[in-house]
């Protein structure tokens, strides 16, 4: 594995190298500017001091005399100490010497060959040449006599190298000063990185993408549904469960009234009160919530709403309770058959034959007509027992449950699972079967097929009908024509499955008595497709 450098590493190069770039490039700018400055203001003040010597009527009547050297070279030494100039030259239009700070070299030719402009046109100017003391910068200036005439030349020099030193001595402060930047960037680097790592809680950029990546999946697997909200109440985080839970759309701007009303926000930003196994209504279910507080510096930053559907919790255990009936069913049915078993051996040691045979031959016509269909016609193996269970809970209660002939069922499509079928299934035998109790004749029949797009599943009985002023009302929660406590969930029950399946359920009072209900589950949903 690759080693990675820290935030606090990344963060801190970068800084310097910004820094760096910056200073260097600011400093090479300022560094040609100051150079160029200087030359100008140096070669300024050489022609400057050039033109004011021209003008002096000391070294223009020193000309007239017959050894201007001895006026003009103290004059020019002293105005050369002044300016701190490598040498202020006098010349005669001949470019001979009359000063020079190297008195040796009074009444030698000057050297650099820059003298024409000033000598022939009369003209100031600046130059840049190699004297007899090196390479200098120069102001040089034309000296005119009484009678307006060229009659010499002043040139007032500063040496490159000198010049140089000065720049070179102004640079290093802006180095110093450059220095400084440096140090406060890194310095300001360190604490930035510092505070960075103290808000990411000491985690590497990289490991928090990690985090995040882990969260997004457990938040996608766990089917409890999770809301986030932050310190204003308003909606951050949302898993599809809770989406699905709440038949939350959109997420913009919701706060957690409006989706849980019943959960007062105040309570928990002021009194810091969390919500412990709270039964709540919520998009038309009753879920069980619970909160958690989020602090940050001993005060509420936000806070996390857990929440499962009770129906689901409910169905779950009449799952459970189902399986456990189907297992008591059997057993019924094993009782049953166990008595009659009873009675031909009864008939057999008392001699009756033609009684005994009757019975096993008509018991087993039953059994041969309902295996054939049960288990050559239904091929669903979840379906069979269920079956199985309810007719052996049938023949117990002395009711005739009959499968019909034409049911044809292969095994069911992967997206309706066990659970659910035992749910819509067991619920209508038994409320057909509980319908016709107590009846000389109850019956009850089942029928089921697959043919088409939807699996059709229809369960009649021939008992009482349903009052039309309470068809609305049977699939509430609660409800029952029945008036007895604890009653009125399997039809609700079955209708919560089949929102779930996108199924629909169709009840109607049969002409010749009792109830049919009709139950149409796609083969194919929205989301299978």
């Amino acid at each position: 594995m690759k080693a990675r450098l820290s935030l606090q590493s990344k963060i801190l190069l970068l800084v310097i190298l910004l820094v760096v770039s910056i200073t260097v490039m600011l400093g090479g700018i300022f560094s040609y500017f100051e150079y160029k400055d200087t030359k100008e203001e140096i070669g300024q003040r050489a022609l400057e001091t050039a033109n004011i010597v021209s003008r002096l009527p000391t070294i223009i009547n020193a000309f007239y005399t017959d050894e201007p050297h001895i006026i003009i070279q103290p004059k020019a030494e002293e105005i050369r100490r002044q300016i701190g100039a490598e040498f202020v030259v006098v010349g005669n239009k001949d470019s001979i010497r009359y000063s020079h700070s190297d008195p040796k070299k009074i009444g030698q030719k000057m050297v650099g060959g820059d003298n024409d402009l000033a000598l022939i046109e009369g003209k100031s100017y600046i130059s840049e040449a190699t004297g007899s003391l090196g390479p200098s910068l120069r102001g040089k200036a034309p000296i005119f006599g009484i009678d307006n005439e060229i009659i010499g030349i002043v040139s007032v020099g500063f040496m490159l190298d000198d010049i140089k030193t000065i720049i070179y001595n102004r640079l290093l402060k802006i180095s110093l000063v450059s220095l400084g930047v440096l140090m406060f960037g890194v310095i300001g680097g360190i604490f930035l990185t510092r505070n960075i790592r103290k808000d990411t809680m000491g985690f590497e950029p990289y490991e928090i993408s990690n985090m995040f990546r882990e969260r997004d999946a457990i938040l996608s697997s766990i089917r409890e549904g999770i809301i986030a909200f932050d310190g204003d109440g308003k909606l951050t985080l949302i898993n599809n469960s809770a989406k699905k839970l709440t038949g939350i759309d959109s997420e913009k701007d919701l706060t957690v009234e409006q989706i849980f009303p019943e959960i007062d926000s105040k309570s928990i930003f002021i009194d810091m009160k969390n919500y412990k196994n709270k039964e709540i209504i919520v998009n038309n279910r009753v879920v069980i919530v619970n909160t958690t507080i989020i602090k940050e510096a001993d005060e509420v930053a936000g806070f996390v709403v857990s929440f499962r559907d009770k129906t689901e919790l409910k169905e779950l255990v009449n799952t459970l309770s189902e399986v456990r009936k189907y297992s008591e069913d059997l057993r019924a049915q094993t009782h049953e058959y166990t008595n009659k078993l009873y009675v031909i051996s009864g008939l057999l040691q008392l001699g009756n034959y033609t009684e005994a045979i009757e019975i096993i031959q008509k018991e087993s016509e039953i059994t041969k007509n309902q295996n054939k269909i049960l288990f050559e016609q239904i091929k669903d193996p979840t379906i069979q027992a269920i079956l199985l269970g309810k007719l052996g809970l049938a023949s117990e209660n002395k009711i005739t449950l009959t499968i019909d002939e034409d049911c044809y069922l292969d095994k069911v499509p992967e997206h309706i699972k066990p659970e659910q079928l035992v749910s819509i299934i067991g619920n209508l035998i038994d409320n057909a079967i509980e319908a016709v109790q107590g009846l000389k004749n109850g019956t009850v029949i089942f029928s089921a097929t697959d043919l088409g797009n939807d699996l059709v599943i229809e369960v009649s009985n021939n008992g009482d009908c349903i009052p039309e002023h309470m068809m609305k009302d049977i699939f509430k929660r609660g409800f029952s024509t029945k008036e007895k406590e604890g009653r009125g969930y399997g039809l609700a029950i079955i209708n919560e499955t089949l929102r779930e399946l996108q199924g629909d359920i169709i009840v109607k009072n049969q002409s010749t008595g009792g109830v049919n209900f009709s139950v149409f589950i796609p083969k194919r949903t929205a989301i299978s497709v």
